[in-house]
């Protein structure tokens, strides 16, 4: 069984949806899918469903949703042992899945590979990212409701994406490849105004396809943003970087 998290909630049975209809039975199956194994206390999944507007029957709603959910999973992959994949546990409920059939947590393990990477094989970080981008079908948790852990995880796993780009800019970058990246990394820095490690990678990137003035021009645009957005400077990176370029370090040729 996979669970599908980044883009509209998906649960596959052997490369067939299955589709949960309504907007709690897929916020449980998120909240279970992003700890598999590991119980969720149902006080937690009674504060994702309903915040602090519990109704006086939300315990019994919850087991109402957790029967319902494991009777569909049941009913529409023809698999009763399928209900034993929703666990009650002493304090709560688990999801029995593989982490590894969970695209989240398949998606944050190939960044952390790929960190891991950088320095030695950047072909192979290239190859890693590549692989983890195509799983994303849309803004995480899509459709798992506005509950707690569904915003922190959907938060997190959006920082996560990001950190992979500047992985996959950095890798390039360390080929060679800086012309190739500049496109991307302009639109990036457009969508992420004051993310600085995307400006110093566009100042590194400018600066080697002889456009200097365009890399120093790129500082002043982001320190300005940040300025009047956050009324804060630029931290140490993108000013380390804004000397490397007017001293014209060879450093940066690297």
């Amino acid at each position: 069984m996979q669970i599908r998290l980044l883009g509209p909630l998906q649960v596959i049975d052997e490369s067939v949806p299955i589709e949960l209809p309504g907007e709690k039975l897929r916020a449980i199956t998120a909240a279970l899918a992003l700890t598999p194994g590991t119980p969720v206390p149902a006080v937690d999944l009674l504060e994702e469903l309903w915040g602090d507007r519990l109704p006086k029957t939300a315990e019994n709603s919850l087991q109402s949703h957790i029967a319902r959910l494991r009777r569909i999973l049941a009913n529409r992959t023809g698999k009763p042992s399928v209900r034993d994949l929703v666990r009650t546990s002493h304090s709560g409920y688990l999801l029995d899945v593989d982490p590894e059939d969970v695209d989240a947590l398949w998606f944050t393990r190939a960044v952390d590979a790929a960190n891991r990477y950088l320095n030695d094989d950047p072909e192979r970080v290239i190859k890693i990212l590549t692989d983890a981008f195509a799983v994303w079908r849309g803004p995480a948790l899509l459709d798992a409701g506005n509950g707690i852990a569904c915003r922190i995880a959907y938060a997190r796993l959006e920082e996560t994406k990001l950190i992979g780009r500047e992985l996959f800019i950095e890798a390039h970058l360390k080929l060679g490849r800086h012309q190739q990246v500049i496109p991307e990394l302009e639109q990036l820095l457009t969508q992420h105004p004051l993310r600085e490690r995307f400006c110093e990678q566009l100042m590194t990137a400018l600066y080697r396809s002889g456009r200097q003035a365009d890399a120093i021009s790129t500082y002043r645009r982001v320190q300005h943003n940040l300025s009047a957005e956050l009324g804060i400077d630029p931290g140490p990176g993108m000013r380390k970087k804004l000397k490397e370029v007017l001293q014209q370090e060879a450093n940066l040729l690297l």
